[in-house]
């Protein structure tokens, strides 16, 4: 069963809090978003783009890096405060109203 954006949040806080450190100060989390940003983009190149893996280069997969960066991401919205769920439902809504017609949508193929 898929967890929810709250039992993440939970599940990392829970991690978290069972060390001293507990969570690092924004600035350091933000370079560690940074950081693992980077770890995805060269992955993606990897798979996608022209520049392939050196052959000392381990394996490392796209949902790897990008659970990496959702980690971070959660650990961050935990030490701020922020809401996870609430944040998601915010930019939906400006995307839904704010981009709504900003690209060509898919035609319905169903006849009324």
């Amino acid at each position: 069963m898929a967890k929810t954006i709250q039992e993440m949040q939970k599940e990392v806080d829970q991690f978290i809090g069972q060390f001293k450190e507990g969570y690092f100060s924004p600035l350091a989390m933000m370079a560690r978003v940074t950081e693992e940003t980077g770890e995805l983009a060269r992955e993606i190149n990897h798979y996608y783009g022209e520049k392939t893996k050196k052959t000392s280069e381990g394996e490392k997969s796209l949902e790897e890096e990008l659970g990496d960066c959702l980690f971070v991401l959660t650990c961050m919205a935990n030490s701020l405060h922020i809401d996870m769920e609430e944040a998601h439902d915010r930019v939906m809504r400006k995307f839904k109203t704010r981009d709504k017609d900003r690209w060509t949508k898919k035609e319905d193929n169903q006849n009324d």
